[in-house]
């Protein structure tokens, strides 16, 4: 079977060998590689192979199963079987307590990961989807001698874990400068692919802070990444490590093209506090955020698409007690701008919980500082939406140029929702709808401007600029948002 397979494919090498030569040996090609010195230009990765493969380990997982609990499901098994084909169902006793027997465990295999090593007295750093769930995790080094680590503390949220071995002498990898790394730049992974040891991949640096983690920007390669090098590192071309290899884009499950790295700086922010407490401290102000279009940049005045917009502020939360309202863009924590709203999440994360902070809102065309104190990261909630009843209210004559009917908000609803005034959506058609509006929507913002009941919204509707989108800021349950709508000619 192999040799059929091979000799088309020798065939085919044959046959690109012989078409080669006509595009290598073009005059303009000829020239390129005479002027840039290709051939010596091109990177030899073996000595940065040889110099950080005694430091990566492999790591395997085991998981402990009753043989109890798995003969007991051979014999439910077994009795299906008998039931389905219509034999006559055997006397299998049930695998009940047996004070004579005591119950026995099994290791079975869990999984096949990567690590390496931090410090010579045995630390080593993982993913933490790599340890998740084992009950016994063993390392092999290169010299294959296999240890059983405790594991230290896992991250969930940035997927980096700790986990420490009894030895000494061990040989530590050097830890590099993430903010130097350049896109373009070459990069190697070391790892177990598939449970293939010390496997040696290069490629290049394809982006660098991918916002594909609440916490983590990550870093993009093309550095072929497969399961079993998960928690392995990523070098530069110094053998320093600059990130952990942690994720894969695929439609398949296997190697497409895009990998992702956690940058070695955070990890090791991360590292520190697992090795010292065994869990992670966070940041957090209790806002629910969303990014900043240039729609609505341009909308509120803000100049330029930056900061994170807040959509809800939680009762009771830090956020609330400062005074940062919904519809307030974030644009600066403890005087670090906020260009994306991702930045927020991750600058509040890296802050001491119960330090004193200073938050910059953007709001009704100023800037404004506020003094927050900032709490510890708690297990996330829902926040439920609330419905809202329908009475015979003052409606907006103008808003019908937008596809909307509105009436003015009860007391009662006003307590509800936490407001001062805004107007609720009783209809959504047209332009509207295809905006997002819908029933039960409150409009609390219109072009910029605060609306208490109809007659102002009328009022801005009326003198708004019919040529251009209008920007509108409403509530739907705890949650605010912003549309832009376009009126009907």
């Amino acid at each position: 079977m192999k040799q059929t397979m091979l000799k088309p494919l020798r065939t085919m090498l044959m046959a690109a060998a012989l078409t080669v030569p006509a595009f290598v040996l073009t005059a303009p090609l000829q020239s390129a590689l005479a002027q840039t010195g290709a051939r010596a230009a091109l990177p030899d990765f073996a000595d940065l192979a040889e110099q950080v493969g005694p430091s990566v380990v492999n790591i395997r997982t085991m998981e402990k199963i009753s043989t109890r609990t798995m003969q007991g499901q051979m014999d439910e098994d077994m009795l299906e079987f008998f039931r389905r084909f219509g034999f006559p169902t055997p006397n299998v006793p049930r695998q009940g307590p047996r004070p004579n027997r005591p119950q026995q465990e099994e290791e079975v295999p869990r999984g096949v990961g990567s690590g390496f090593i931090v410090s010579a007295d045995g630390f080593i750093m993982t993913n933490a989807h790599v340890v998740k769930g084992a009950d016994e995790v063993l390392v092999t080094l290169t010299d294959k001698r296999e240890f059983k680590a405790k594991i230290i503390g896992a991250d969930e949220r940035s997927d980096v874990a700790v986990v420490k071995i009894e030895a000494s002498g061990l040989p530590a990898v050097k830890i590099g400068d993430v903010g130097k790394l350049r896109v373009g730049e070459w990069v190697l992974a070391i790892g177990s692919p598939f449970g293939l040891e010390n496997t040696v991949t290069a490629g290049i640096v394809s982006a660098k802070q991918r916002d594909t983690g609440d916490y983590v920007p990550l870093i993009q390669t093309d550095v072929a990444i497969n399961p079993g090098n998960s928690g392995g590192p990523l070098l530069n071309m110094r053998g320093e490590v600059v990130g952990i290899n942690s994720q894969i884009y695929s439609r398949s499950g296997g190697y497409m093209g895009i990998s992702f790295a956690i940058p070695m700086d955070e990890a090791m922010r991360v590292s520190e506090q697992l090795r010292n407490s065994g869990r992670v401290s966070r940041g957090r102000i209790g806002v629910q955020i969303e990014a900043v279009t240039k729609d609505i940049a341009d909308g509120i005045g803000l100049g330029k698409p930056q900061g994170a917009l807040v959509r809800a502020v939680e009762s009771g939360s830090p956020a609330e007690k400062a005074g940062v309202e919904a519809g307030d863009v974030i644009v600066k924590f403890d005087g670090k701008p906020i260009e994306k709203s991702i930045d927020l999440s991750r600058i509040v994360g890296a802050t001491k919980p119960g330090a004193k902070s200073t938050v910059t809102v953007f709001r009704k065309g100023a800037n404004k500082d506020l003094s927050i104190t900032v709490a510890e990261v708690e297990p996330e909630s829902k926040i439920s939406a609330r419905s809202h009843g329908k009475d015979d209210r003052s409606k907006a004559p103008s808003a019908q140029s937008l596809g909307l009917v509105v009436t003015d908000l009860t007391d009662a609803q006003k307590k509800e929702l936490g407001l001062k005034a805004g107007v609720r959506v009783e209809a959504a058609t047209d332009v509207a709808a295809r905006a997002g509006l819908r029933e039960g929507d409150v409009i609390v913002q219109l072009a910029g401007h605060e609306v208490s009941n109809v007659k102002e919204f009328d009022s801005v509707l009326s003198k708004a600029d019919k040529a251009k989108a209008l920007t509108v800021m409403f509530r739907r349950g705890n949650w605010t948002q912003f549309v832009t709508i376009k009126p009907a000619k």
